[in-house]
């Protein structure tokens, strides 16, 4: 009565009597057990792997099972009625741990899905069928000896292929089969560590040491494998070195070379590398005096060598004492003693036939230049060092360029000049003297020499310029044209001292003068005002210039003074020769000559032609006949004033300049007036009141009365005479060569840029003054 208020549930139905029956729908669904199977089955029947069931199953055979998946159908194979797993192949757990299949059941009837698909996996399960391995195996490792109890060499570990989380099959255990009592190993990690303390390499290098790795934590049954560790001791420092004996002996000639090897003595190490290397040394002052040791690196032998000349007469013995020391040592094996050890070596000096000795290492020697042949320069001195004391002889290397200027005498050695020196030629003679035994004259012995030539006042002094001193035309009187010096080949140990001056015994220069200035210098200045070029280009000035020596020498030097045009200060504008000028416009010299060459040619030709036309005028008289039946007509036309070849007025307008046209021009002269004259410059003309121009007509008719080559004729001259009665003189600028104005416009300089431009135009013009005197005055003459 209860359930009928109640609403009746889906899965409910209501029976006649009013009651509910409850519908229990079947809940269907896939029932298995985890499946294994164990790897490496062996036998003739397949592996029974599970069984696959649906509660849908009711054993009537109505369920159809199918499987597939990893190995299905091949591997694993499944009865489709009862549902059972079988596998028809061993397995192998370590190729492949387990295999996923899905499971499905159909309705055979029906052939439909009973069950959705299902995915279960086999697992293959392990069995101790793998032994532990060392793949990097067999294994090198080191130690250093003399290590402590327990010091870690090394670690090896082993790999097993079974499975780690099943069972004991993949567990490991270490144990040392071979390398006991030196070794030993850790079973659980495999470190393997030192079982003896202080192992000594030199006892003992190397080691194999076998370590066995076992499965199934150790126990009976258990697999197992093995691997070797190489295992050497390094070197330490644990070996002092030792010689083989404590005495040595070495023989070693007088002969033998300053800083050559004489011997090696070697102390043994039984160490390695940098533990074995050894320094030696000399530890008393009588070998370290007279000899060294150096250490060889690669032979780890002690070199000695020779620090001086032995000398068998002096000492013939020697003793040494070496140590012989490790250069790398480790504190912790100090208690082990000192790493060092000493012998003593014995060196025997023996006897050899040495070369003579000299005195000296080298010798200086002086001697004065212009000595005469065979003066003493100075001697040099050996002796034999051996003790039969042998003569020596000297003489000098005939290899040295001294031989030609030195000899040596062969008894004394007493060196003498064989040539005049010359300091100034070669100041310093360097020669090489040889001697040698009288009894063994192969042993031969050299030294240097050195001779300085010491000067003597031989050399006169000279002036210090080869090139010509500029003399401005506008120039001052009093003016410094240049300062010159002086120079001199001897050698004055407190300074050269000069003096210079002019000539003595010759007139005054009057263009010039000279201040020595007591330095060593002398100044050239003018005498008188403004120079030109036109009237004298070039002037001579001699310089006498005294040295200070002892003697006192002298000489004379001319120099040589150009006259050139400067701007104003004094800045040369230029100073060139024609031929200058024309070889500064790009001429050669080719072409210099040949243009010369060809105005030769062209005034030939003229002469040529004139001279020719000359000799063929016609004659005065027409006919050879009788000439006093002739009458001879003059039809000749005066050339008048430009008619030159008559006769030159110029001599009659100024009877100065007669003295050069003493001749007729109209014929022939038969003798040429020769002209005597200073070496430079022009001939000074007469004065005109020196003249007598009644004279002078008389010398003329009278050469015209003597003249047997002019024509059977008289002649007709004119003489135009200007007279010089006239107090006031002549203007004209023939008759007065020397008149010009004295006024010195110089002092315009001093006022100042304003009259700068004025003093020009009067410098020009005084210029100009002189340049036409000039020319005058070579018209007159």
């Amino acid at each position: 009565k209860g359930i009928q208020g109640m609403p009746i549930a889906k899965n409910q139905t209501k029976l006649a009597n009013g009651e509910t029956e409850v519908h229990h729908r079947p809940k269907r669904g896939w029932i298995w057990n985890q499946f294994f199977v164990l790897e490496e089955h062996i036998g003739p029947d397949a592996q029974y792997v599970g069984k696959l069931h649906s509660n849908s199953d009711k054993g009537d055979g109505s369920v159809r099972y199918i499987l597939s998946g990893e190995g299905a159908g091949s591997i694993f194979i499944i009865n489709e009625v009862t549902g059972d797993i079988h596998a028809t192949e061993s397995l192998d757990r370590e190729r492949k741990a387990h295999y996923v299949l899905h499971a499905q059941a159909f309705d055979r009837n029906t052939e439909k899905p009973l069950e959705p698909m299902s995915e279960f996996i086999i697992k293959v399960q392990d069995i101790n069928d793998n032994a532990p391995t060392f793949p990097d195996g067999p294994f090198v490792a080191a130690v250093p000896e003399m290590s402590a109890l327990g010091t870690s060499v090394y670690q090896v570990t082993a790999t097993d292929a079974d499975d780690p989380t099943y069972g004991n099959s993949a567990r490991v255990v270490y144990s040392i089969l071979q390398g006991q009592p030196y070794f030993s190993v850790d079973p659980k990690t495999g470190v393997i560590r030192t079982a003896l303390a202080n192992m000594d390499r030199e006892a003992r290098e190397h080691y194999a040491v076998v370590i066995q790795a076992k499965d199934m934590a150790g126990q009976v049954g258990g697999l197992s494998g093995s691997t070797t560790i190489n295992i050497t001791l390094t070197d330490v420092n644990d070996n002092p070195p030792k010689f083989q004996q404590k005495n040595y002996q070495l023989y070693v000639p007088e002969s033998a070379q300053v800083g050559k090897p004489v011997g090696k003595i070697k102390a043994n190490d039984e160490d390695l590398g940098i533990n074995a290397e050894i320094k030696y040394s000399l530890i008393n002052p009588e070998g370290a005096a007279m000899f060294s040791i150096a250490t060889d690196w690669d032979t780890r032998e002690g070199i000695i060598s020779l620090k001086k000349p032995l000398n068998y007469e002096r000492k013939k013995t020697y003793t040494l004492q070496i140590e012989g020391v490790n250069t790398h040592v480790e504190p912790r094996f100090s208690y082990l003693g000192p790493f060092k050890d000493t012998a003593t070596l014995k060196i025997t000096v023996g006897d050899v036939d040495e070369a003579p000795v000299f005195s000296m290492d080298y010798y200086i020697m002086d001697v004065y230049e212009n000595a005469q042949i065979g003066t003493e320069v100075g001697a040099v001195t050996a002796r034999d060092p051996d003790s039969k004391n042998s003569p020596v002889r000297y003489f000098i290397d005939r290899g040295e360029h001294g031989e030609k200027y030195f000899n040596v005498d062969m008894d004394s050695g007493v060196i003498k000049i064989t040539q005049s020196l010359d300091r100034e030629d070669i100041p310093w003679h360097n020669i090489t003297v040889m001697a040698s035994e009288v009894d063994n004259p192969s042993l031969v012995s050299r030294v240097p020499v050195t001779v300085q030539v010491l000067d003597v006042n031989d050399n006169p002094p000279e002036i210090n310029t080869d090139e010509e001193v500029i003399v401005c035309e506008s120039l001052r009187p009093g003016q410094v044209i240049q300062t010159i010096t002086a120079v001199d080949k001897d050698d004055f140990a407190n300074g050269q001292r000069f003096s210079f001056s002019l000539p003595s015994g010759i007139p005054v220069n009057p263009n010039f003068t000279l201040k020595d200035n007591k330095d060593n210098t002398a100044s050239i200045s003018t005498r008188r005002r403004r120079f030109s070029q036109l009237v004298q280009e070039l002037y001579e000035l001699p310089v006498v210039v005294w040295d200070g020596g002892e003697p006192e020498l002298s000489s004379t030097s001319t120099l040589t003074l150009r006259v050139c045009p400067c701007q104003r200060g004094g800045r040369l504008q230029t100073c060139q020769d024609k031929m200058g000028l024309l070889s500064s416009a790009g001429l050669s010299t080719g072409a210099l000559i040949a243009i010369l060459l060809c105005i030769v040619i062209l005034l030939a030709i003229v002469v040529l032609f004139i001279t020719l036309r000359r000799s063929k005028k016609e004659p005065l008289v027409i006919s050879e006949e009788d000439i006093r039946e002739n009458v001879v007509t003059y039809d000749d036309e005066g050339g008048g004033e430009e008619d030159t070849e008559a006769f030159d007025i110029i001599a009659l307008r100024n009877p100065a300049a007669a003295e050069e046209l003493k001749f007729r021009r109209d014929v022939r002269p038969e003798r040429a007036r020769q002209r005597n004259g200073p070496k430079r410059g022009y001939d000074s003309p007469p004065e005109p009141d020196q003249v007598d121009v009644q004279e002078f007509i008389k010398q003329r008719l009278v050469e015209a009365d003597m003249d047997t080559s002019g024509p059977p004729y008289d002649s007709l001259q004119t003489y135009a005479f200007e007279g010089q009665g006239s107090p006031t003189g002549s203007i004209s600028s023939l008759d007065s060569p020397g008149t010009h104005s004295e006024q010195d416009y110089n002092y315009l300089d001093d006022w100042g840029p304003e009259f700068e431009k004025l003093a020009e135009l009067y410098g020009e013009d005084m210029n100009a003054a002189e340049t036409d005197m000039a020319v005058a005055m070579t018209a007159a003459t």
